[in-house]
């Protein structure tokens, strides 16, 4: 739960109450939703507001789907863990603003440009392969780290075709160079310069996580699962670039705009939303996939880091062909050392 003052939570509390009144006949739904996410509050003030912003984010959930079931939408939401914060508060705790993306992977990186190959099938999922592990929870630390453990997982999987689970803190306690930072910030590129400079990454099991920064690194080299060589980048708004990538190469890494209240409720079916034209990308997620299907539905597969009560269970369809939420802005994968590692 987000702090909040006593004085700031009074004045939000009278604020919303001038324009909304509590529903006593959602009462019970909202007794069940707390039992359900293990929701408590300890001031009678902050119950009254969590409830106000539950009641809100309710209605536009059940307006959207209304419209959704006539049509007017591919995709439909669903009350989560999230329901009793403002979308503000969701960007402020689960997300990164990260902006200037164009500069930091120039160096060092092996760009992947799409071909003219006639084999790239229509349709791929690396969880059917077996190269993805459970849906994650990154609690009310950065996401960046999830991404990237997600495409080396992949990366180890192809290489030795064994699936083990690494390590998102040894990331966040360890990647702290340049533009890395904890819990805060932080770009995938540069936690695979991290796995190559310290020799290896540690599973999950080994470094354990704790969803914060603990300040010190504690990898062990004695423990690493596997390395990487470099890393490699898909040219920006190339779909079909990406497309070959995730087919030839496996589960990529995204950054991606997910400010939208709509996608924090994402719960089934293609998301789209209007392009705003921005360029801001505020959240990691991994593509784990994609399927080309007719009549332009095609879609890209993604996993979350936001546990399996949010989309999909944890992952989320997307609409290809039109750079939804700016998938194409910066999309990158951990490049094997052939020589070294497991």
């Amino acid at each position: 739960m987000l702090s909040i003052s006593v004085a700031a939570l009074i004045w939000l509390v009278s604020l919303r109450t001038l324009t909304t009144a509590l529903d006593p006949t959602l009462e019970g739904t909202w007794r069940d939703w707390k039992a359900t996410h293990s929701k408590e509050y300890v001031q009678e003030e902050e119950e009254s507001f969590r409830r106000a912003v539950w009641e809100e984010n309710l209605q536009m959930i059940q307006d959207h789907n209304k419209q959704a079931d006539l049509g007017k939408y591919t995709y439909w939401l669903g009350m989560n863990h999230f329901g009793d914060l403002t979308n503000e508060e969701l960007d402020k705790r689960l997300h990164c603003l990260l902006s200037d993306v164009d500069n930091v992977t120039k160096v060092n990186g092996i760009m992947f440009k799409s071909s003219d190959d006639p084999n790239i099938p229509d349709h791929v999922d690396w969880r059917i392969k077996g190269g993805v592990t459970e849906v994650k929870d990154q609690g009310e630390c950065g996401s960046w780290s999830f991404s990237a453990t997600g495409a080396l997982e992949g990366m180890h999987f192809k290489k030795t075709g064994k699936l083990v689970s690494l390590s998102e803190q040894n990331l966040i306690d360890c990647s702290t160079e340049r533009q890395n930072s904890g819990c805060f910030a932080g770009f995938m590129h540069l936690a695979f310069e991290t796995v190559r400079k310290q020799g290896g990454i540690n599973s999950e099991k080994s470094y354990p996580y704790d969803g914060e920064y603990r300040g010190s690194c504690r990898y062990d080299p004695e423990q690493s699962i596997t390395r990487c060589k470099s890393f490699g980048k898909i040219m920006e708004n190339d779909e079909k670039g990406l497309q070959e990538a995730v087919a030839k190469i496996g589960p990529i890494s995204v950054k991606i705009d997910a400010r939208s209240i709509k996608f924090h409720f994402y719960k089934s079916g293609i998301f789209r939303e209007p392009n705003n034209g921005a360029k801001q990308t505020n959240h990691d997620m991994l593509i784990v996939g994609y399927n080309n299907s007719s009549e332009g539905k095609g879609y890209w597969i993604l996993k979350n880091s936001w546990s399996t009560l949010w989309g999909e269970k944890g992952y989320m369809r997307l609409a290809k062909g039109s750079n939804q939420c700016k998938v194409t802005e910066y999309a990158v994968f951990p490049v094997p050392d052939p020589k070294k590692g497991k």
